[in-house]
């Protein structure tokens, strides 16, 4: 008798607990529910952004709107406080949400179509027509080996000699294609010239400006695997050698 008691007890006393504690939880399941729809202050784009854009001029094109918590995105950004100094990654669009992580530092800040320059090197850029830019398929970040012909005063030859190697490409910019239609498989003849910004340090830099100047300058389309060429010059007596 004692024994169904005691049992009976026991499970009466579970029950309680269990009761007590599915109680708690759909308690605090519902605190976080309503946590979630409390409302928050975001800052959203009111107007297209540009890329490069600074913090302290965002003022004019983000507002501060209020959104369940369960909508705001994880490091959306409430205000500008903190921000001063930053620049817009990228371009942003009315509606989205201001995140911190479009803000960054405006030293790595780069151009579409661009690439980093590296740390020692400067950027020169000369113009060449699109049979020197390998027909114009070049793009940033590619490497050429970089030609150049000249003529000896002298004995009025021509000959034509790698200067460098691995020239890294930080901007090119070309004019629009043709727009005429080709045969399948092939591209359309480049119409235009080309600005080709190299990365180069001073004395690089010199001795390309002054091939541009006296000279014709070629480039060629290297990877990685290139080897390294022979700094031998050809020229109009040793074509066919």
């Amino acid at each position: 008798m004692k024994s169904r008691l005691l049992g009976g007890i026991t499970a009466l006393v579970l029950a309680i607990v269990g009761t007590m504690m599915l109680v708690s939880y759909v308690s605090k399941a519902d605190l976080r529910a309503q946590a979630s729809l409390d409302p928050v202050s975001v800052l959203i784009v009111e107007s297209s952004v540009p890329a490069g854009t600074k913090a302290e001029d965002l003022g004019s094109y983000v507002k501060v709107h209020s959104l369940p918590g369960v909508a705001k995105a994880p490091d959306a950004l409430s205000d500008l406080d903190g921000s001063a100094g930053q620049v817009t990654s990228v371009g942003l669009e009315p509606g989205e949400q201001l995140l911190a992580s479009r803000l960054i530092d405006p030293t790595k800040l780069t151009t579409p179509g661009t690439v980093q320059v590296p740390d020692g090197m400067q950027e020169v850029t000369i113009l060449l027509p699109p049979e020197r830019v390998v027909g114009g398929t070049l793009r940033a970040g590619d490497t050429v080996g970089l030609f150049v012909t000249m003529e000896n005063p002298d004995t009025k030859l021509s000959s034509t000699q790698i200067v460098f190697d691995k020239v890294l490409v930080t901007a090119i910019q070309q004019a629009p294609q043709s727009t005429e239609q080709s045969p399948d498989g092939t591209l359309a003849v480049p119409n235009g010239s080309s600005f080709v910004t190299f990365a180069r340090n001073s004395t690089d830099s010199a001795k390309i400006i002054l091939s541009a100047g006296t000279g014709s300058i070629w480039l060629t389309k290297q990877t990685a695997k290139t080897p390294a060429s022979e700094r031998t010059p050809v020229d109009t007596n040793g074509i066919f050698k």
